[in-house]
């Protein structure tokens, strides 16, 4: 698995903290201007900002200001006794605050395209675009998958009391990437304690922005894996279609192409961001002065 990583340049982070939230490990790079726009890339399931996004921020640099975190439960997240999507929302905008970033592209991968999603309904004015990847405006739409989330969210109800100690990620220490990327992913990998990705499970299952995506009127992409096994792609292309004007852009690969296949991956996702960018700067041009 790991042999097919790409060999890229992985951006150093540091720790920040989001007033009266917590700690998360954050990535900063510059893009090619001081005024270079922003976008905040939201990670996937299981995984951190840059195990998710490592392979797309070399090339997303080139225009964006490029921003990744880790969200709460996962790497070195904030450390919380509940995850939900509402929260990790507020977290991304609170991040937005302390970087002084009035407005951005807010872009997810899979878990972080819910995210997303919420943190568009939340703070709609701090949204300049979407790039949803992986995505879906429900879950348990299936009797397997109904039988899946609610099974975990029984679990993680007997387990709701687990001391702080079992819920902090194995990551307390900061990860820095070696000469060995698999070495580095491994690690990074791990570092989400199975307990946390549980908590995330269940609140991933009871995800359900059908009833106002169509009110999003930020510019969106949607990026769809066309092999995708985790969410099926003609769930995908349904949200699409009921976003208003949102633009498709299909990669031929899996639910792991964001890494496992970004060769192909990444080129859509830099088209789908630019298609974003130009929309938002047509926006601020129509705006009155």
């Amino acid at each position: 698995m790991y042999a097919t990583l790409p060999d890229v340049e992985i951006p150093d982070g540091a720790m920040v903290t989001l007033p009266g939230r917590g700690d998360t490990f954050v990535t900063d790079t510059p893009g090619p201007t001081p005024d270079a726009p922003p976008i905040l890339l939201l990670h996937a399931l299981t995984t951190t900002g840059l195990l998710t996004w490592f392979p797309s921020i070399p090339a997303l640099a080139q225009r964006f200001r490029v921003i990744t975190l880790d969200q709460r439960l996962h790497g070195r997240g904030i450390v919380s006794a509940d995850f939900t999507l509402r929260d990790c929302a507020d977290d991304a905008v609170a991040l937005l605050d302390v970087l002084g970033i009035d407005q951005a592209v807010v872009a997810g991968y899979s878990m972080g395209s819910l995210v997303a999603q919420r943190v568009w309904r939340q703070h709609p004015g701090r949204v300049a675009g979407l790039v949803l990847c992986a995505s879906t405006d429900i879950f348990q739409s299936t009797v397997t998958e109904r039988i899946f989330h609610q099974g975990v969210g029984a679990s993680m109800a007997a387990l709701h009391s687990t001391p702080s100690s079992r819920i902090r990620s194995s990551a307390t220490k900061p990860i820095r990437p070696s000469d060995n990327i698999s070495r580095w992913a491994r690690e990074e990998f791990r570092s989400t304690r199975p307990w946390a990705i549980g908590q995330a499970v269940a609140a991933i299952g009871k995800h359900h922005s059908r009833p106002w995506i169509g009110e999003i009127t930020a510019p969106t992409a949607v990026v769809v894996p066309l092999r995708d096994r985790a969410i099926p792609p003609e769930r995908q292309f349904a949200m699409a279609r009921r976003i208003p004007g949102a633009t498709v852009h299909e990669v031929s690969g899996g639910h792991a192409s964001c890494v496992l296949n970004s060769q192909v991956f990444v080129p859509v996702l830099v088209e789908a961001c630019n298609t974003i960018l130009a929309r938002w700067h047509d926006d601020l041009e129509m705006r009155p002065a």
